[in-house]
């Protein structure tokens, strides 16, 4: 056997030396440049793997504040912040079988599939699974030991008066900040500020340590509103029967202190609640005393008094030919629901006569008229400083025909919202002083602005006096014990340019009249059948508020009791 053609193995071959000289000199480098890493790391830049460590058990977490409380002029809260505890999860920490993700999916009421996508999405390092839970349902959770979920106290608003306060208040989002009403507005007092804090959580996602705290949560403060709980009750049980008695689309109320301009009430109907807002329609949400905008009707005519009066056009007693009911302006006839060859100021406005307001509208010029409006807060926002609020619409006098300035002596082609209303109304109430609107409580009276002079105001007062007495339009609005002023409106609804068979009904008033101390303005929109008259439909709703709320106060009578007087007869007026 040859055996030099024999293949050698590995062993007898020969390597190159060079070879295992680079070999030696490469692992060397390489144990070189990891020292000199481990050098760098840990004693020259030794931040980085403590922020890399930080970041595996390290957190900075929110610490929500407590947001103030809102309550009436008494104390009574009317919205507090109650703790409720959130389910959120760090999705790179999550371990969880099958059978405890379909467990949470069924306590937090979400299917295994959202669940999961959530749960899984390890992209994100912190995720809400379920925000503010009742405490059983939360308890429930912490029982499940789910590493990565965790539970975060918040806080959840809750709202004592529900539906009887919801478009005054408005409501909070899930983040516990003001998105309508006063929750908005106050958002800076209410909502404080949000503290930080730094944790330590263990493999599991827990929170094991609470390792500094960088920022304390500032609570925010708490507003006390004007609102008076108990009128605020009654006001909105008043509305809420009117609507619904003469199945209308919707009302308002609103009641003044007619002395300091301080809102003590504001309802209107429908409205929703706001503990529970998950069946809750736009229609539901609009605060209708604020935003909602619509013809006046006779309501104005005590203004148009108070102009001709202030301008020394007609006194009281001056008689108007009111040329039995019919007035013709520029091919249009102006019509009385009632007619007579003739009233004085006064009965004007007692029987509500329509040819009567346009005559005395007309004796004044426009920009002389359009500034006695302007004055009395026509066409200007009440100060109230309400979301969205309305602030109504009074046009440029320039623009005026004479057709349009007699129409606007009785509220037609003008727009008010029925705050703004109510609060015109405060200059008769304070001998000609206008007074601001507030829906914070007020510890001195805000000082008005003059707007009448003091005869003018009490001779108009005098004259809404009449309207409530038989012979006048509202004689539904007596309350016992009190003499009333007030005015009655009833307004033809204009739709797409056009009026249509559609009412606003209406009523403002004041009591006692020798000194007023509350006005009630209500609005009914769009009453069914033949009872659409705001002597009819407004009239009893005010009547019954101002004697509560009157009685409420312990306001001192200045009538004998027995002075109401029931009238079958009413005389109606219409604005047309």
């Amino acid at each position: 056997m040859n055996y030099a053609n024999v293949p050698k193995t590995s062993a007898q071959i020969a390597l190159p030396a060079w070879r295992s000289r680079v070999l030696f000199v490469l692992l060397l480098a390489c144990m070189f440049a990891l020292l000199v890493r481990a050098i760098y790391l840990q004693g020259i830049n030794n931040d980085f793997l403590q922020q890399k460590g930080d970041a595996r058990y390290g957190r900075v977490i929110e610490v929500p504040a407590h947001r103030g409380m809102i309550t009436d002029r008494h104390g009574e809260p009317l919205a507090v912040s109650t703790p409720a505890e959130s389910i959120w999860a760090s999705p790179p920490d999550v371990v969880a079988s099958t059978q405890k993700v379909q467990q949470l999916a069924r306590i937090l009421g979400v299917t295994d599939a959202e669940l999961r996508q959530r749960l899984f999405d390890t992209s994100r390092e912190f995720v809400y699974l379920k925000r503010q839970l009742p405490p059983d349902q939360a308890q429930q959770v912490a029982l499940l030991s789910i590493p990565g979920v965790s539970m975060r106290r918040e806080y959840r608003r809750y709202y004592p008066g529900g539906e009887v306060t919801s478009h005054l208040l408005g409501f909070t989002d899930v983040d516990d900040n003001g998105r309508e009403g006063i929750e908005l507005v106050q958002q800076e007092k209410l909502g404080g500020k949000v503290g930080s804090q730094q944790v330590i959580k263990d493999r599991r996602g827990h929170i094991v340590e609470d390792v500094a705290s960088l920022r304390a949560p500032k609570e925010g403060g708490d507003v006390a509103l004007s609102i008076d709980s108990k009128i605020q009750f009654l006001a909105f049980r008043e509305i809420q029967q009117a609507v619904e008695k003469h199945k209308a689309k919707a009302g308002s109320i609103v009641v003044l202190d007619a002395k300091t301009g301080e809102v003590l009430a504001l309802a209107n109907w429908p409205t929703f609640n706001p503990n529970n807002r998950a069946k809750v329609t736009l229609a539901m949400l609009r605060n209708r005393a604020v935003t909602d905008l619509f013809e006046p009707g006779s309501t104005m005519k005590p203004f148009t008094a108070a102009a001709v009066l202030e301008a020394g056009k007609f006194k009281p007693n001056s008689m108007i030919n009111t040329e039995n009911g019919k007035f013709t302006i520029g091919g249009r006839t102006i019509h009385d629901t009632h007619p007579e060859p003739s009233l004085s100021v006064a009965q004007v406005i007692q029987k509500s006569s329509n040819v009567g307001a346009a005559k005395m509208a007309l004796s004044l010029s426009p920009q002389v008229f359009w500034q006695s409006l302007s004055e009395s807060g026509f066409g200007a926002s009440t100060g109230s400083e309400f979301p969205g609020e309305a602030t109504g619409r009074l046009r440029d006098f320039k623009t005026w025909r004479p057709i349009e300035q007699a129409t606007m002596s009785y509220g037609n082609g003008i727009s008010v919202n029925l705050l703004q209303l109510a609060r015109a109304y405060t200059a008769f109430a304070n001998d000609g002083e206008l007074k601001s609107i507030s829906l914070l409580r007020q510890d001195t009276p805000a000082v008005g602005v003059k707007v009448y002079s003091d005869e003018t105001a009490k001779a108009v007062r005098a004259m809404m006096e009449m309207v409530v007495a038989p012979g006048g339009t509202a004689p539904l609005a007596q309350v016992a014990g009190y003499r009333v002023a007030g005015k009655t409106g009833t307004a033809h609804k204009l739709e797409s340019g056009h009026y249509v068979d559609k009412y606003v009904a209406s009523f403002v008033g004041m009591a006692p009249a020798s000194n007023p101390r509350l006005i009630v303005a209500v609005m009914v929109d769009e009453p069914e059948g033949k009872e659409h008259f705001g002597g009819q439909v407004a009239a009893p709703a005010f009547s019954s508020v101002m004697s509560a709320s009157l009685r409420s106060l312990d306001v001192p009578y200045d009538a004998p009791l027995d002075n109401v007087i029931t009238a079958p007869n009413i005389i109606v007026e219409e604005d047309v």
